[in-house]
């Protein structure tokens, strides 16, 4: 059993920077691609972005390439999103998982964008 907690989020003005951390416990992700995606209020989840089980490939939804980078310290059984650039669409509940959803969703970290 794995369980993820993710961390970080918080109220950003458009324009500022957040860093999100999302650490496993029960059971080590190494051997994973790793994901972060988001849910917006009244919007389904949606991918975000995913990282191979070792780092060394990365893969970005459309919307967020150039903005955001997803990086991975498997040591510590932790994965990351720096956010840069913040949109108020960015606003979401922001959740980490494997690359398909294998392992039960935590809660989420809420990060809002203000204009």
């Amino acid at each position: 059993q794995v369980q993820l907690v993710e961390s970080g989020g918080g109220l950003v003005q458009a324009g500022g920077s957040l860093r999100l951390s999302c650490a496993a416990s029960g059971r080590t992700f190494s051997s994973y691609a790793m994901g972060w995606f988001r849910q917006a209020p009244g919007k389904e989840r949606e991918f975000v972005a995913a990282i191979s089980s070792s780092g060394g490939s990365t893969y970005y939804a459309d919307s967020v390439k150039g903005r955001f980078t997803i990086s991975r310290d498997n040591a510590k059984n932790t994965v990351y999103l720096q956010m840069n650039s913040l949109k108020p669409e960015d606003t979401a509940v922001y959740y980490c998982n494997t690359r398909f959803g294998a392992f039960y969703w935590g809660q989420g970290t809420q990060v809002t964008v203000s204009s």
